[in-house]
């Protein structure tokens, strides 16, 4: 393309768009990041996420003739420290991977509009010489990356797809691109598990089927930090400037990640996360990623829509259901699975990370990797990638917080028993361990650890055995931490005071709280960005006296977690069939009344009537009843809900029949 020719469609596109709408303003300090990968002049390879030209023109011109102003990696820091605020629509463009025709076409383009821009580079890509081949990864929908798929997979491509040195010297010497670290040699998948999975390889655990055992984390911090070191001082060396930015591959990222790249002079670091950034969180950057070669319409669309709670569809999943000890009944099991999720086009899958065959609730075995438990099979890994990837779900481990038997003698819950004043476990209840036992909390913590370091997700659903009734804690532990706060040293004690009772009952509140908030900041440190959602039971929600009973405050889950997951399941709570819709009903209302309650609160439905007899003999409730329940909810502004549980082997409840009130390919139209 010409520099005539690229000058004439800027003009053109300018003319066109110059009496636009525009879009809403990005949040004070903030800014919008686009991801950008490769340009070319027709029918761009999506394997290269490839963009026209012309539509990469026609997206600046819209930007620049509705008020967008992009803005450079100092603009950021200036307004991060206190200096000039960033204008009211800050845009940053970024583009990854380091093609050529950054070179060809998009600086001339930059140059033209005078735009500022980051470009991101993989070290071993640059490698060789012009007849050289070079092996490739790509993600052509966004992270993360099915690197195992045939038509997305790994594939060697020529050198002169990438940009030369000389080529970066130049651009750099422009003075409008800032040169990132898009890594050395981390942009490709590495095997993660038996059973073949290739994931990114900045937040795997590479596999090694010799040995059958995962590098360990002192092996994986060396390597990224030697990856990381190399290709801060292989751009400093070829551009005279130390890089300041790491753009992760695939977007995947960890808190020790972040930690690396910023010990190797890169604090800030891009992600493929959607949504709006921050100054104040430059750590890992929010981008959108321009993707697949959309038209201005899409491309206006998207950025209107940032920072708009998107509908959840939730599906709860037994691994239990998928488990067999045959291997390959067990694949076939995970393909059904796979394949029916992604039918139902749903957001997400609460994905069971433990074994619980019983249905005790007390978890003796886990589907992962760990120092603690006998693993059952390594399956959570390989099932929540397949979701991810193939079904393109979001993935919470869904994972007990206190009903853990580690085989040893930690401390359990105990309850007081006010007959005889002994205290001894509640048989109504799940057995737990007590969160006030510090050698307890320590396994678990250990336990979330391990589920992160060895699998990937998005999120955590704390289950509901996060509770302690109105006569629980009354092991030795809980009995020393109420002292310690200034409570009576028994429970018959303070139960006979209304004062105390709402002292002891908040205390017991804020330790389950702080519990699950630790094993969040733990996870978090290897799955970034990670979200959170907690079980609560219906009852502290229809009448907030229940506290007491449960140690479960709806508003204050409201504040902690990113979702509170209600079970609205009246059969269970007892609700006769004719009152159902209006149990519910009352249910929504509360949840309305709280402030951006509807947007964090996700109600699940139940698929299962577990009060009639062993679980074998459960009474599944209608498809028809749900489909109308998940209505009812439609009607009254509920924007997220799913079901429990899923049975992909009898196909209960029935997909083809629930679509139309579950899928999001319905929203909003249908109701």
């Amino acid at each position: 393309m010409t520099r005539f020719y690229l000058a004439f469609a800027i003009a053109l596109t300018l003319a066109i768009t110059a009496m636009a709408a525009s879009a809403a303003n990005t949040p004070l300090s903030g800014f919008i990041a686009l991801s950008y990968h490769n340009v070319e002049d027709s029918n761009p390879d999506q394997s290269f996420v490839g963009l026209t030209t012309e539509k990469l023109v026609a997206q600046l011109s819209w930007l620049q003739g509705n008020g967008y102003l992009p803005v450079t990696i100092d603009d950021l820091l200036a307004a991060r420290d206190g200096g000039k605020p960033l204008p009211d629509r800050a845009v940053l463009l970024t583009f990854d991977d380091g093609y050529a025709s950054f070179y060809t076409r998009v600086l001339p383009i930059l140059q033209a509009f005078r735009f500022p821009a980051v470009l991101a580079l993989v070290g071993a890509w640059m490698e060789g010489g012009p007849d050289t081949a070079v092996p490739y990864s790509s993600d052509k929908r966004g992270a993360p990356a099915p690197l195992e798929a045939v038509q997305f997979g790994d594939k060697t491509v020529s050198r002169d797809v990438f940009l030369t040195w000389d080529q970066v010297r130049e651009i750099a010497a422009s003075g409008l691109v800032e040169i990132a670290s898009h890594s050395y040699d981390s942009h490709h998948g590495s095997l993660a598990n038996p059973q073949g999975n290739s994931q990114p390889d900045v937040t795997t655990r590479r596999f090694d089927p010799l040995t059958g055992g995962s590098e360990s984390d002192a092996e994986e911090r060396r390597r990224l930090h030697a990856d990381s070191a190399r290709m801060a001082l292989k751009i400093e060396s070829q551009t005279g400037k130390r890089p300041r930015v790491m753009v992760w591959p695939y977007g995947e990222h960890s808190e020790k990640a972040i930690s690396i790249a910023a010990a190797n002079g890169m604090p800030i670091t891009f992600t493929l996360v959607d949504g709006a950034a921050t100054v104040d969180r430059l750590s890992a950057v929010p981008r959108h990623l321009v993707s697949p070669d959309p038209g201005l319409g899409k491309f206006v669309s998207a950025l209107r829509s940032f920072g708009e709670a998107s509908p959840v569809r939730v599906v709860h999943v037994d691994l239990d259901y998928v488990y067999d000890p045959d291997p390959a009944q067990q694949e076939r099991n995970v393909g059904r699975l796979v394949q029916r999720i992604h039918d139902m086009q749903i957001s997400t899958v609460f994905l069971q990370a433990f074994a619980d065959p019983t249905g005790d609730g007390l978890v003796r075995e886990v589907y992962f990797a760990n120092r603690l438990l006998p693993m059952r099979a390594d399956l959570f890994d390989r099932v929540s990638w397949q979701l991810r990837t193939r079904a393109r779900v979001k993935v919470f481990a869904w994972m007990p917080v206190l009903a853990f038997d580690f085989g040893d003698a930690a401390v359990a819950v105990l309850a007081w028993n006010a007959q005889t004043g002994s205290a001894e476990p509640d048989a109504r209840t799940y057995r737990r361990l007590s969160p006030f036992d510090p050698e307890a909390r320590r396994k678990i913590l250990m336990l979330y650890e391990d589920l992160a370091r060895y699998t990937p997700f998005e999120g955590l659903l704390f289950h509901d055995d996060a509770l302690l009734s109105d006569f629980e804690d009354a092991s030795p532990a809980a009995l020393a931490a109420y002292a310690r706060a200034g409570l009576p040293g028994s429970i018959g004690a303070i139960r006979t005071d209304p004062e105390m009772m709402r002292r002891w009952t908040r205390l017991k509140t804020d330790t389950l709280l702080d519990f699950t908030t630790e094993l969040a900041a733990r996870t978090r440190q290897y799955r970034t960005p990670l979200a959170t959602a907690r079980n609560i039971y219906a009852l502290p929600v229809l009448d907030p006296r229940s506290e007491e009973w449960f140690a479960q405050d709806f508003d204050r889950f409201l504040e902690t977690y990113d979702y509170t997951a209600i079970m609205a399941m009246p059969s269970m709570e007892k609700v006769p069939a004719k009152e159902a819709e209006a149990w519910l009903r009352r249910l929504v209302a509360i949840v309305a009344a709280r402030p951006h309650g509807l947007k964090r609160t996700i109600f699940e439905l139940q698929a299962v009537d577990w009060g009639t007899g062993p679980r074998d003999k459960h009474i599944k409730v209608p498809t028809e009843t749900l489909a109308r329940q998940m209505r009812l909810l439609s009607r009254l502004g509920a924007l997220n809900f799913g079901y429990y549980p899923d049975d992909f082997v009898t196909g209960h409840p029935d997909e083809r029949r629930l679509h139309r009130d579950f899928s999001l390919q319905a929203y909003p139209f249908l109701r």
